[in-house]
């Protein structure tokens, strides 16, 4: 079941219920999926490509259509410039398997059968490079983690990371024995893959990747996430690197 929630998160108040929090655009969901139950079941199968029409009698035959290949874009696109999407427009796009998220680039390509279908360029937590360290450190993780359910209406459209992964808690432990991790902090939840919601001012579509705003998650236009999440099922392995 789709999960929906009414509001999305107060930046001075992520500890709150979500269900009383005011909307907030300027502050990342760290703590708005601890109360949120159940998940959301697979994205919709991709359809299939509409059939050809049959030919007109006496007509002559038509040509083959030339097939697109939907491969990765060889350029790197650079942080003050949109990513090349790597299949032509209007070309289907395959189911994806894989999400690769790389925070140096400022990039998330959608990955199907070992190819790159898609590139998008996001805003990350401004945390720095390195894995996550604990909750409120506002560093999008590093490592390998699996879409782990969905919520509609919060910053747009919210998927969930598995973050903590083991490695993540076996970190966190020995942080926390170095008494290096602050009072009352934990390793840290809710990360998510995310749109801005509609928002204005530094959070319209496109201007909110000119900076890293988030609380650690990865953040697209509305209707990029859109296309994310309608490509992406539910278990869809999600690979962060620096």
């Amino acid at each position: 079941m789709v999960l929906r929630l009414p509001a999305v998160l107060a930046a001075a108040s992520l500890a709150a219920p979500l269900a009383l929090t005011a909307p907030s655009l300027t502050a990342g969901p760290e703590r708005a999926l601890a109360a949120a139950p159940g998940r959301a079941p697979p994205a919709a199968p991709v359809p299939d490509a509409p059939a050809a029409a049959a030919p007109t009698a006496g007509a002559p035959p038509a040509a083959a259509p030339t097939p697109v290949a939907a491969t990765a874009s060889a350029a790197t696109p650079t942080r003050g410039a949109p990513a090349a999407a790597a299949s032509a427009p209007g070309a289907p796009l395959p189911r994806v398997t894989e999400i690769r998220i790389d925070k140096s680039e400022h990039t998330l390509d959608l990955v199907a059968n070992g190819e790159v279908v898609r590139s998008y360029r996001v805003a990350l937590g401004p945390g720095g490079p390195g894995p996550k360290r604990y909750e409120g450190d506002r560093r999008t993780p590093v490592g390998t983690y699996r879409v782990a359910g969905r919520i509609e209406g919060l910053f747009h459209q919210f998927l969930v990371v598995s973050y903590p992964n083991d490695e993540d808690r076996r970190r966190f432990a020995e942080l926390r024995r170095r008494g290096e991790v602050p009072p009352g902090r934990g390793v840290g939840h809710s990360i998510g893959i995310h749109g801005v919601g509609g928002g204005g001012g530094v959070l319209r579509a496109g201007v909110h990747k000119d900076t890293d705003w988030t609380l650690g998650c990865i953040a697209l236009d509305d209707d990029e996430i859109d296309e994310v999440a309608r490509r992406t099922p539910d278990g869809a392995k999600i690979v962060i690197t620096d």
